[in-house]
This record gives structure tokens, sequence and C-alpha cells, in this order.
């Protein structure tokens, strides 16, 4: 398993990502984790539409996520992680999947929360999240596009 980037970002599969991204990554699949998204089928055909050239998208469940990797579906492949909340990046950590680090993109507007950049924010229950993730070795920081500067969480929690 080739994990060659992880991503928090609330629009999941978008042009930033498919223009940006995608293309630095270096990968060859981008695999969206999201249990609503995958489960709707109308969602699901409308962000496959916004596939990055030459790469494959998978949009699939947390659960198929984690047993996936685990069986080694994705050994021989390159992986782009999205997903709308660092919830979901430590439960694949919590279940032997390797992340070693985790960009945080643009983030839905949280009441009461704490921002952490211009366009992320993390309510307690993601710092608690994200603090666990930094205990367990991810290094997180949060940018939004390649040219910014990334901007390292652990400073900013």
């Amino acid at each position: 398993m080739s994990i060659v980037m992880t991503r928090i970002d609330n629009r999941l599969l978008h042009g930033i990502i498919v223009t940006q991204w995608a293309p630095m990554s270096g990968a060859n699949r981008v695999m969206v984790i999201d249990d609503k998204v995958a489960n709707d089928d109308i969602a699901k055909a409308s962000m496959r539409l916004a596939r990055p050239a030459g790469m494959a998208v998978s949009i699939i469940t947390e659960e198929t996520a984690i047993k996936n990797f685990n069986n080694g579906k994705y050994d021989r492949e390159k992986v782009f992680v999205i997903t709308k909340e660092p919830e979901t990046i430590l439960n694949l950590v919590k279940n032997g999947v390797d992340i070693q680090k985790l960009i945080i993109g643009g983030t839905v507007v949280k009441e009461g929360a704490k921002q952490l950049s211009p366009r992320a924010y993390a309510s307690a229950e993601n710092i608690e999240s994200y603090q666990a993730l930094l205990n367990a070795g991810v290094d997180i920081v949060t940018q939004f596009v390649p040219a910014d500067r990334a901007q390292n969480v652990s400073t900013l929690i």
C-alpha cells in the first residue's frame, strides 16, 4: 500500500483537487472516503465526472477502505485519500492503515470552532482527533492550495 497524500477537504473531489493536488501527488488513484457519498448513487456519479486525467477514482465507505487497505488491495498503487473529517483518518490509522502526513484544506465553518487557517476550522472533536493523529506520529499541516505555505497544525491547536 502506498498512500502518497491524505487530505481533509469538505468538498471532497473538486476543481482544486483535480487541477492542483492530484497532479502533484504522484498518485494513480484518488480515493474519496465518505459513507454518505459512497451510499448515494447520484452524488457518486456526479463526483466521478471530476476524475483527474489518468487516475482511477474510488468512492467508498470507511469500512470498505479499512478492509481493502488491510487486505492489500492497493499495495501496487499510489493512493491519494480525501475525506471530510479527521475522525475518518483517525479511524483508518487506528485500524492499521499507514498514514504519514495529513493536509487540511477547506473545511466547513463550525460554530465555536478554532480557526486553523483562513479556510480551515476545527471543532473540539476535530482537535481531539488531530491531537490523537499527532500522537500517532502523523505530520499534520494546513494548506489550501499547493502554492500556499504549509502551516504545522501542532502549533495551532
